[in-house]
């Protein structure tokens, strides 16, 4: 996306890897990032998304941005969503990746992201963390040598060889781990896709169906009357509750205590936790004069093979319609969509 990182991918991708040059797209960082946006996601990455999709696509395509630390990682007419990125990278780290040989210390994600990463943590037997936005949070668990691979569905990934998100560090995890794939495959054999490694982590872990939906630039005023109006709900609202066909378990402004030097971060989102381990979540962030953005998180596990293979979309849309209609979103900001889905 002409950022920071296109100048390392000729180095890795060709020098040291044997790609075609041809295989890099806006490689030159740029300072205006070629007037385009430089967030590697579905809407601003849409070029590579176009190609990707396509009838001659390639089997793999990533994207970084602006300053390297965020990615995204697309297969042959598939999306894999940053929250089943990092856990499908966790899952397989130990037996595809050299670093990670003797196994993850530890786990971690943002609590807006979904729990994928949480299941493979219990099939593995390792610790695992919650944490609000913010990769300080994860930074401080890896000061303490708790915690090895983490990652946030605002597409930041990374691990303890550096204290920060890395995105080309994601790009080259998930190339590990299609090459381990592949491995003894013979010349002329069909080959793991992309989409084949997340079915099939699908199939042991059960799939998180997750989406984020953006609105940029909301009203502050009506922003803030929105979040007013949904503490306001949680602090009344009781286990066992009703909203359409999911049961509430719990709801809360999600607190944190930091198990390294005992700070807490207070209202770092608002969760209604659902019986069935669904998920709505919302955060606001931004208060400048372009306005807020409301960030709607919608997360449904589904255990059935049968069903992975469900648009996120519509297998989501009785949840996301949940969501809007307790939060009064359209009411409170006028939105009749997101800015951006994701």
């Amino acid at each position: 996306m002409h950022a920071i990182t296109g100048a390392y991918a000729k180095p890795i991708f060709v020098d040291q890897l044997g790609a075609n040059s041809d295989s890099i797209s806006n490689g030159i960082p740029l300072e205006d990032f070629g007037n385009g946006h430089p967030d590697p996601n579905l809407t601003y990455a849409k070029e590579l998304v176009t190609i990707m999709y396509s009838v001659d696509a390639p089997d793999f395509g990533a994207a970084s941005d602006g300053d390297g630390d965020r990615n995204m990682i697309l297969g042959k007419s598939f999306f894999v969503t940053p929250s089943d990125s990092v856990a499908m990278i966790a899952a397989n780290a130990q037996e595809t990746i050299p670093y990670f040989k003797n196994g993850p210390k530890g786990l971690a994600r943002s609590m807006p992201t979904s729990g994928a990463l949480d299941l493979v943590a219990k099939k593995l037997n390792l610790p695992f963390f919650e944490v609000p936005t913010g990769w300080k949070f994860f930074g401080n668990l890896m000061d303490a040598g708790k915690l090895s691979i983490c990652g946030e569905e605002s597409f930041g990934t990374g691990s303890d060889h550096i204290r920060e998100k890395d995105g080309i560090w994601a790009v080259l995890a998930w190339i590990s781990i299609i090459a381990y794939k592949n491995k003894d495959k013979k010349v002329g054999e069909k080959l793991a896709s992309v989409a084949d490694i997340a079915k099939e982590h699908w199939a042991t872990y059960g799939r998180n169906f997750f989406s984020r939906y953006d609105y940029e630039e909301c009203e502050l005023e009506g922003a803030n009357k929105m979040v007013e109006h949904l503490r306001g709900l949680i602090s009344n609202i009781k286990t066992g509750e009703k909203y359409g066909n999911y049961t509430i378990q719990f709801a809360d402004d999600f607190a944190y205590t930091d198990s390294v030097d005992g700070s807490v971060a207070l209202k770092q989102g608002i969760r209604f936790v659902f019986t069935d381990g669904s998920r709505i979540i919302f955060r606001l962030s931004g208060t400048g004069s372009a306005g807020a953005t409301i960030r709607l998180y919608v997360e449904q596990y589904e255990p059935d093979v049968s069903k992975h293979d469900m648009d996120a979309q519509t297998a989501l849309k009785p949840l996301i319609d949940v969501a809007l209609s307790i939060s009064k979103l359209k009411e409170y900001t006028g939105r009749e969509k997101p800015t951006v889905i994701t």
